[in-house]
């Protein structure tokens, strides 16, 4: 089964991150790790209940992070720690993020 996130800016600014060979993180540890990364960049709710959904949280942290952190090799760790954390946390093995449309499909 193939297992993948993408992350897009624009139709020229998609970063793919490929999961196949990669060890799946536990779901625990991949709402941890976005948990930890929405308070450490500084992200707040969308939601007026201040409700944060796993799927909020993802798009947050995403845009938070900015383009540079997927785009750049320099931050690659991050991007594939990230990548492996929304796809466990949403247990979901494809998930495409739409940055500016705050959009998440599966």
């Amino acid at each position: 089964m193939r297992s993948q996130v993408t992350v897009s800016w624009s139709p020229s600014a998609a970063y793919l991150f490929d999961l196949e060979e990669v060890q799946p993180m536990p779901h625990d540890l991949a709402r941890s790790w976005l948990d930890e990364q929405f308070t450490f960049l500084g992200c707040e709710p969308i939601r007026p209940t201040g409700k944060v959904l796993t799927a909020d949280k993802v798009l947050c942290v995403a845009e938070a992070a900015g383009e540079e952190r997927f785009r750049e090799q320099a931050h690659r760790a991050w991007a594939m720690a990230f990548a492996r954390a929304a796809s466990a946390a949403l247990a979901k093995p494809v998930i495409s993020i739409d940055v500016p449309a705050q959009a998440l499909s599966y």
